[in-house]
């Protein structure tokens, strides 16, 4: 706790006298309002608007050379109109023949080929925005940042989900067309209004930066030049975009939905086979420009990809993302706690039960957005008993607001999650109550927290968490110190803990170098982390300290070598997968190593190798993924999970295999598949999709699903074909 005190006063010192020395510069340009609507084709430089329009030419290298001038010369214009925001780019390219697309995926990473992005604060509050890009095959990319992209436990689309922080789900009806040619490529993005958030009125500014990709040089470079540790999230040093006089774009979306399904179960006996069709609707109406209002029946996700499957091979829960489209949008506004540890709100509690079983959405609504520089967020939503799994129906309520000190970078925000059972009898009931805020300590260090309380029946003590955390990141530096606790009886039943009853201090100490004299190599990354966890009998849970260095080369190929020190306090044996671990304090020593091959070629690895021991015994474990491209197509990914321990009262040897398929005919049609192994659970399945877009989140969506276990002698034990059809109308 001293250590945790010093290193907050060191960041405050830091960045009190950062405020005295010279900052970046920041750039700003003024948009003009479009006398006329630019054709969208991706033919930039013979456009008759665009011609009229001085570009945007300057961008900095962050990647390989820092500092250095970007080394393909890149015009950017920008214009707008009552409705419209239009982005027109030319990447000119002296070699276009080496220009890479690697997937045309809605939403696919693009910083494994050339790409195109840029970002928008609407409200320019330095904290919050949207962000946009494309590749030379008009990929559409976007996204929601809250909190300038801190807090997301995982920012892969497949599997991250949302928990803040940046919400890759998010997807906005947009625009983008894309030309090739001798002078390299071009593209044009036609973004409606009415997809964004902000607030109307007469010489309005955004914050805005954008960023390009060289692939063949693994180059990085912005608009607003970052320092080393950021990226174009970074909001609270992008530049300026002035002059904007703007209305209020109206806003009435409906999207009905009918689904039929076909479902046939070989695990009963006799076999059973159904079949069953729905429908159900979707309305999003913006009340303001930055306030809208999402109304939902019969709520369903068919077209949802599967979760990856997981083995717990320790004592606490797994966690696993949302990816349900309804709760995605402003998803970071209603996120407070610790990410994926501690999350006081998690809404796969809506909808899933405690063993993955599907529970009906009757129906709800939600209310969410900014007013002024303050974030808004109601949810209220019901769902369906399911008497065979003893799920009573309940009723989910969550009031969220956050007020943002734009000149500060700091925020001060509460939030209310409740749980209701309904019906005769059902008097259950749970609450959170909780505030948290941030406090901006100049461009480089923060300190962020919150407090809360839960309330259950039979509850009345030790119910309260709360977390610390002091920041400082600059130049490279990143270092961090935090302490959580959560007690005994903290109970969210309709958040997510990884662990309960805990006291942990934390710190990091972390620095990105760029080398001049070290051959091939042109960036190393030592660190060191610790953090510990205890009862509150001040008994150890556990503790663990990481020591690493992470070695890069200019193409992108990365080494990391580190040693991990763990010690693990079990007080009640429990079962590890069959196994007994029994009570006892467990000190191991690890081995971590990891390879990464250059991510921008067509045929790329990624390996994680820990040796070591583990509760008494030892491990091996091995994290192997390979992706593969075909042209700009065809994407498969590989991974295969292995653990091999020997403990004391047995061996367990976990497999976890899963290949993702996906063949992508244009950007508005996908076929995608995954098939995965748990050797633990013995079963294999196979969730195969096709999507055929009208927009984001409408179109024809084909969708199999199927289960067996590993005895291949046996037919399908479970089969579940959905066909779901939905359809946007745009009433204003």
């Amino acid at each position: 706790m001293r250590l945790s005190y010093f290193l907050i006063g060191l960041f405050s010192f830091l960045s009190l006298t950062a405020q005295t020395s010279k900052q970046l510069d920041r750039p700003s340009f003024t948009v003009i309002s479009a006398p006329i609507d630019p054709v969208i084709d991706g033919e930039v430089i013979q456009d008759d608007l665009w011609k009229t329009i001085a570009p945007i030419t300057k961008l900095t290298q962050v990647t390989p050379q820092y500092g250095a001038a970007i080394s393909e010369s890149t015009h950017i214009r920008l214009a707008y109109t009552n409705k419209m925001f239009y982005v027109a780019v030319v990447c000119f390219d002296q070699n276009p023949d080496k220009i890479v697309v690697s997937d045309s995926r809605r939403d696919a990473d693009l910083n494994d080929e050339d790409s195109f992005l840029f970002i928008f604060d609407t409200y320019n509050d330095q904290q919050n925005g949207f962000l946009f890009g494309t590749n030379a095959d008009a990929m559409q990319y976007d996204a929601q940042i809250d909190n300038e992209g801190e807090g997301n436990f995982s920012n892969n689309r497949q599997q991250g989900g949302v928990v803040g922080g940046t919400n890759i789900n998010w997807d906005a009806s947009w625009e983008v067309k894309t030309q090739r040619g001798e002078y390299g490529w071009s593209a044009e993005f036609a973004i409606p209004l009415k997809s964004l958030r902000f607030t109307p009125g007469e010489n309005k500014t955004w914050g805005i930066n954008f960023q390009r990709n060289i692939a063949k040089n693994s180059e990085i470079a912005y608009w607003a030049s970052l320092p080393l540790g950021f990226d174009i999230k970074r909001l609270s040093m992008a530049g300026k975009m002035k002059g904007m006089s703007l209305k209020n774009p109206k806003n009435l979306k409906v999207l009905p939905y009918i689904i039929g399904q076909g479902i046939r179960d070989k695990a009963t006996q006799p076999v059973t086979k159904s079949t069953r069709g729905d429908l159900g609707a979707d309305i999003k109406y913006s009340l303001t420009p930055g306030l809208t209002l999402d109304l939902t029946y019969n709520t369903d996700f068919a077209q949802v990809e599967v979760d990856e499957q997981q083995v717990n091979l320790d004592r606490f829960n797994l966690f696993f993302p949302e990816k349900r489209a309804f709760f995605l949008e402003n998803a970071g506004q209603f996120s407070v706690g610790s990410p994926g540890e501690v999350d006081l709100f998690f809404s796969r509690r809506i909808g899933i039960g405690e063993q993955g079983e599907l529970v009906p959405i009757i129906g709800g609504g939600r209310i969410s957005g900014k007013i002024g520089q303050t974030n808004i967020g109601l949810l209220n939503m019901v769902t369906e008993e399911v008497p065979e799994e003893s799920i009573h129906r309940n009723n989910f309520s969550v009031a969220r607001i956050n007020h943002d000190f734009s000149t500060s970078r700091s925020s001060l925000g509460a939030i209310f999650v409740g749980k209701n059972e309904l019906g005769d009898g059902n008097d259950h009931y749970n609450q959170v109550v909780a505030v948290d805020g941030k406090l901006g300590l100049g461009k480089k260090a923060d300190i962020t927290g919150f407090i809360s309380k839960s309330n259950s029946p039979d509850i009345t003590e030790n119910d309260l968490a709360f977390q610390f955390k002091a920041n400082y990141n600059w130049d490279g530096w990143r270092i961090s110190t935090g302490y959580t606790q959560v007690g005994e009886g903290f109970n969210p039943e309709v958040g997510f803990l990884m662990r309960t009853a805990f006291k942990k201090p934390e710190i990091l100490i972390f620095k990105q170098w760029r080398t001049k004299n070290l051959g091939p190599i042109f960036e190393v990354r030592p660190h060191i982390f610790y953090q510990q966890y205890t009862d509150f009998d001040n008994r150890l849970i556990s503790n663990y300290l990481h020591v690493d260095n992470h070695w890069v080369w200019p193409s992108g190929f990365e080494i990391h070598t580190g040693i991990n020190f763990r010690t693990q306090g079990v007080f009640t044996p429990f079962d590890l997968t069959g196994v007994t671990v029994p009570v006892g304090e467990y000190k191991h020593q690890e081995f971590q190593f990891v390879l990464q091959t250059n991510p921008n070629k067509a045929i790329n690895f990624y390996n994680r190798s820990v040796i070591g021991g583990y509760y008494g015994g030892d491990r091996i474990q091995l994290n192997n993924r390979m992706n593969l491209r075909l042209g700009d197509k065809f994407v498969a990914a590989i991974n295969v999970n292995y653990n091999r321990l020997k403990l004391q009262n047995g061996d367990i040897d976990a497999l976890v295999s899963g290949t993702r398929l996906t063949y992508s005919f244009n950007p508005q049609m996908f076929l995608q598949t995954l098939i995965q192994y748990n050797n633990i659970t013995n079963i294999t399945s196979i969730n195969a999709r096709f999507g055929l877009l009208q927009t984001a989140n409408a179109g024809l969506f084909v969708v199999l699903n199927l289960v067996r276990d590993t005895d291949w002698d046996d037919p399908l034990n479970n089969q579940v074909f959905s066909v779901k059809y939905s359809y946007q109308f745009d009433l204003l």
